[in-house]
């Protein structure tokens, strides 16, 4: 199969799923607790993806100082802890992964 096919398939599928629940959540009226426990579900999987990342490396448990993605990951959180900036954050997480990389 063509794999520009497949592409257009996959965003197609994507973005009627997406949709369906953008149509439907205006449609119906949503239960006050499903709206609260909703609220949490961004928080949830983008620590379930970038968590791993930090911690793990070479399929263990990664908590020491050799661990260039973990200094990073601190020096993003501070930065955002003191800025609430998202592009500052994302900018000096890079900058302090680069320089970790190079140093250590």
């Amino acid at each position: 199969m063509n794999i520009w096919l497949i592409m257009l398939l996959g965003g197609l599928i994507t973005f009627g799923m997406r949709f369906s629940f953008i149509y439907l959540f205006g449609r119906f009226e949503v239960p006050q607790t499903l709206r609260r426990a909703l609220h949490y579900v961004p928080p949830a999987v983008l620590s379930a993806i970038v968590f791993p990342e930090l911690l793990i490396q070479e399929g263990r448990l990664a908590l020491d100082l050799a661990n260039e993605r973990l200094l990073a990951g601190l020096v993003a959180v501070l930065v955002a802890w003191f800025t609430r900036n998202t592009l500052l954050t994302i900018l000096a997480g890079l900058g302090a992964l680069l320089i970790l990389q190079f140093v250590l």
